[in-house]
C-alpha cells in the first residue's frame, strides 16, 4: 500500500484552498441576494447563473484543486486525465445552479431547501469524486466506506446549509459570516474524501498519462478573476433590497408632494376672491403640508377682508 501526503507543500495549500471556498461562496451568496431583490425573472435568472458558477465553479471546484496542488503519492507519479477533470467542473456549476434554481426561483419555501439540498450535496460529492478519478498513479485506488459515506453525509448537510443561507442572510456581516461556515464545510467534504483514500501501487513502473496538477494553475487563476469582475459588474448593475427600499420612499415622497400641489391648487391670480376652500389640515409631522395650508389659510382671509 502506498503512502499519501495530502499536504506535500505544508499548510499554504489548505489556506488557499479555503481561502478559494470562501470568496467562491461570498460571491455567490452576494448574487443571490441581488437574486432576491429582482424583480424581473430574467435578471433573477442570470444572477443565480452567475451565483452557481461563484459557488460551484469557485467556491467548490476552484478549492479542490487547490488542494490537490498539495497531494502526492509517494513512489508513484500523479497525473490528471484532462477530460475528466473539465467533466468535474461543468458537474459542480450545473448542479449547484439546479440547487439555486430549485430555491431561488418563485416564492421561497423550506420545502424546495429540502429538495434542493440533498440534490446539490449528493452532486457535490459525486463531482469531487469525479475529480478524484481523473487522477493517474502507478497503481490504484480505494476507498474507505465509513469514510466515504461520511462524506456525502457532510455534502449534503453543507448544500442543504448554504441554500438555506441564500434565503435568509442579509447584511454585510451575517454574509460574511455565512461564506465562512460555508467554506468550512466544504473542505470538511473534501479532506474527508481524501482521508477516505487508500492507494495500492503496481511494482512494474509504467508511464502514467495525463498532465500535472500545476497545468491547471494558470487556467484556474484567470477563471477566478473573470468570475470576480463578471459578479462585480452584476452587484453594481442590480440594485440590492436595501437601495431598492431607500429608492421607493424617496418615490413616495415625490408623490406626496405631487398630491399635495395638485389639492391645494394656484395660489396667486386666475381664481375667485370669494369661496376659496383651504386645504385639509396636515398630517403631524409634515411640515410642508402644514405650511402650505397655514399659507392658503392666510390668502383668503385676505380676500374676504378686500370683498367687504
Amino acid at each position: 500500500m502506498g503512502q499519501l501526503h495530502h499536504f506535500t507543500y505544508g499548510a499554504i495549500t489548505p489556506i488557499f484552498a479555503y481561502a478559494m471556498s470562501f470568496l467562491g461562496s461570498l460571491l455567490g451568496l452576494v448574487s443571490t441576494a441581488r437574486a432576491r431583490a429582482a424583480q424581473d425573472t430574467r435578471r433573477r435568472a442570470w444572477l443565480l447563473v452567475l451565483a452557481a458558477w461563484a459557488i460551484g465553479g469557485t467556491g467548490i471546484w476552484v478549492m479542490h484543486f487547490m488542494a490537490m496542488v498539495g497531494f502526492s503519492v509517494q513512489d508513484s507519479p500523479l497525473r490528471f486525465d484532462v477530460p475528466t477533470t473539465v467533466a468535474s467542473f461543468f458537474i459542480a456549476v450545473v448542479t449547484v445552479g439546479v440547487g439555486l434554481f430549485i430555491v431561488g426561483l418563485g416564492k421561497p419555501k423550506i420545502w424546495k431547501v429540502l429538495v434542493g439540498g440533498p440534490i446539490t450535496g449528493v452532486s457535490v460529492a459525486f463531482m469531487h469524486y469525479t475529480g478524484m478519478a481523473a487522477m493517474n498513479i502507478n497503481g490504484k485506488f480505494e476507498y474507505k466506506p465509513s469514510l466515504y459515506i461520511a462524506s456525502y453525509a457532510i455534502a449534503v448537510v453543507a448544500a442543504t446549509v448554504a441554500l438555506w443561507f441564500t434565503l435568509v442572510v442579509r447584511g454585510i456581516a451575517a454574509t460574511v459570516a455565512a461564506a465562512a461556515v460555508m467554506g468550512v464545510a466544504v473542505c470538511g467534504m473534501h479532506y474527508t474524501g481524501m482521508y477516505a483514500m487508500q492507494v495500492h501501487l503496481d511494482h512494474d513502473i509504467k508511464t502514467v498519462p495525463g498532465v500535472d496538477v500545476n497545468w491547471f494553475l494558470a487556467p484556474i487563476v484567470l477563471f477566478v478573476l473573470v468570475v470576480v469582475i463578471a459578479l462585480a459588474s452584476a452587484v453594481m448593475a442590480v440594485p440590492s433590497e436595501r437601495e431598492q427600499a431607500e429608492a421607493e420612499a424617496v418615490r413616495e415622497k415625490i408623490a406626496a408632494g405631487q398630491a399635495l400641489r395638485a389639492t391645494a391648487g394656484p395660489v396667486f391670480g386666475g381664481g375667485s376672491n370669494s369661496g376659496v376652500t383651504p386645504p385639509p389640515p396636515a398630517a403631524p409631522g409634515k411640515t410642508g403640508q402644514a405650511f402650505a395650508a397655514r399659507a392658503a389659510n392666510g390668502i383668503a382671509d385676505a380676500r374676504r377682508q378686500r370683498g367687504r
